[in-house]
Order: structure tokens, then C-alpha cells, then sequence
């Protein structure tokens, strides 16, 4: 049997219906606010018909339709590590996951010091925080009082045995009332957003002003460019496709100047630190990148792969 079929077989185990959850759809872009878009796929790597649409206008990628808040919460509750070991034939729960996440902290940790280390800065907020891991390192690097907010109940737990102060729940539904942090983080996480532009904007408000945000993105364009297809860098799981130019504009839509930007060791993911500064709400891809995104999409999708 070959790997992409044992791979196909395990995930039909699952007996996940994609096809069968509530969706939304989505009528308007949520960079731009255009509302014509392109197809770019009809099914994600795991091979469920989830379909990818970008903006023609500022070359967001998303899926369209999208499962909605209900959706997303069962699916982290019970689907998302069952699957995503699944399709890399091992275990990867919120145990197994901590090594890995381990070495990730670290990495941070240390594109994060010139900004952390001796600021005065205390509070961490740690969206998406999953097992906690990060976000203890960062506690025992910088000295920093953290909370983690993570919809999968298995991971929290073990943020909370970490002695961590957790919240399980999606962002998109969290209300820290009155409470500002110094430090807010979301680590491997905005992909998973359902609102990039409005949780990035609630982020802002949830800052004190001279405050460190971070966050990094898979790179869509270096996903789709690695497999040499459109559709291995889709996953029902991500529901937004960020590339360098969009988060960029998104950053500076929410009122956000980037101090620093940085390709993570694995090629894939680009990290920013950013800091608090006044929303530029015209901010906005230009429309070179947005030529060059659907030019070599049609490429990949049409062209043999580079020897």
C-alpha cells in the first residue's frame, strides 16, 4: 500500500464529516473588505472538500465557506490531533507535542530577549497557548506572570499542571473585562483565527501601551512552493492563508509597527515582534504581490515541479 493511501485509509478512520458541520460563508474579504474572489482549490491536503478562495483585490487567502465558532470548538475538542496524526502516521497529542514545542520556545525565547529581557514588561497573555510550554519558558526566561487561552481542554490541563493561569475557549470569545497585558503572544496560532482583522484589533486594546506583541504565520506562498501544490498547503484546520505582504497590511490595519521580522529555521514560518502605534487603516498589500501570488498558484497548479 502505498503512503499516500495508508495516509487516506487512517484519516477515513476517523470518520470525521467534514461536509456534515455548520459553515459560514464568506461574503466579504477580511483584509480589504472586496468581495470578489478566486478559487484556488477545492479540497485540503487531508482530502476533505474544503475550498480555498483569495481576495482579487489584496490576495488574502481563506477558506470559503468556513465552519463556524461551534464547528471549530468540537473540532479541537475531538478531531484536531487525532487527525494531524493521522496524516503524519504518529501519535502527536498534547504529550508527544511538547518536545517539539520545547525547542520552539527556545527559538523564540531568543528572537524575543532584546525586547523582554530587563524591560520591566510582567504580563503575558498566550493566545493559543496549547500545552503551555511556551509560555513557561517565557515565564522562567523573562520572569513574566503568564495566561494561556486555548479551546482543547487536554492541552490546558497541562498548561495548568505547568502552574500556569489558564482559560479554555476560543479568542474570538474571550473577555478579559478590564485586564491589560504587558506581553501578548500568539504563537503558531493566527492561522487558526476566524477573524484575523478583529482579533488583531482586539489584541491592540488588550495592551498596555508600551507593550510587545508576536505572532508568526506559516507562509503560504513557501507552503505551497515546498509541496509544489495548492492543495498540500490547504487544511481545513487554518482557515486564513497568510503571506508576507497580508500580515503585513493586517498588522498595520490593527495599529501595530513591526520592530523585527524573521524567517524561522524551518522556512516555513515568519515571526514578527511588533509594538502598540497608531491604526493605519488604509494599509493594504500592493498590487504587484498580489499579480505574483496568483501568477505562481496558476504555475504550481499547471507547471511540472522544478527539478
Amino acid at each position: 500500500m502505498t503512503t499516500a493511501a495508508s495516509r487516506a485509509e487512517r484519516i477515513a478512520a476517523l470518520r470525521f464529516d467534514y461536509a456534515a458541520q455548520g459553515t459560514s460563508a464568506v461574503e466579504r474579504c477580511n483584509l480589504c473588505g472586496a468581495d470578489t474572489f478566486l478559487v484556488l482549490a477545492h479540497r485540503d491536503r487531508y482530502g476533505y472538500p474544503a475550498q480555498a478562495h483569495a481576495c482579487v483585490s489584496c490576495g488574502l487567502v481563506f477558506l470559503n465557506p468556513v465552519m463556524d465558532a461551534a464547528g471549530y470548538a468540537r473540532f479541537y475538542m475531538e478531531t484536531y490531533r487525532p487527525l494531524v496524526s493521522a496524516y503524519h502516521g504518529r501519535l502527536i497529542d498534547a504529550r508527544t507535542i511538547q518536545e517539539e514545542q520545547r525547542a520552539y520556545a527556545a527559538e523564540r525565547a531568543g528572537l524575543l530577549a532584546p525586547y523582554l529581557r530587563g524591560s520591566g514588561l510582567s504580563t503575558l497573555l498566550d493566545i493559543g497557548g496549547s500545552t503551555g510550554v511556551v509560555a513557561h519558558h517565557l515565564v522562567r526566561e523573562f520572569g513574566l506572570r503568564a495566561t494561556v487561552l486555548d479551546p482543547a481542554p487536554l492541552e490546558v490541563e497541562q498548561a495548568r499542571a505547568l502552574g500556569l493561569e489558564t482559560i479554555t475557549g476560543l479568542v474570538e470569545q474571550f473577555e478579559p473585562g478590564t485586564r491589560r497585558f504587558d506581553v501578548v503572544a500568539m504563537f503558531q496560532t493566527v492561522d487558526h483565527l476566524l477573524d484575523v482583522g478583529g482579533t488583531l484589533r482586539r489584541v491592540r486594546a488588550l495592551m498596555a501601551g508600551r507593550g510587545v506583541f508576536f505572532v508568526d504565520i506559516v507562509d503560504f506562498r513557501a507552503a505551497y512552493l515546498r509541496h509544489w501544490s495548492v492543495e498540500e498547503a490547504i487544511k481545513i484546520d487554518h482557515p486564513y492563508y497568510l503571506t508576507e505582504d497580508t500580515m503585513t497590511a493586517y498588522l498595520g490595519q490593527a495599529g501595530f509597527d513591526v520592530l523585527r521580522a524573521d524567517y524561522a529555521a524551518d522556512h516555513l514560518h515568519v515571526s514578527y515582534v511588533c509594538r502598540p502605534a497608531p491604526p493605519r487603516g488604509d494599509a493594504r498589500p500592493p498590487s504587484a504581490s498580489v499579480r505574483d501570488l496568483l501568477r505562481d498558484v496558476r504555475l504550481v497548479q499547471s507547471g511540472p515541479r522544478p527539478s
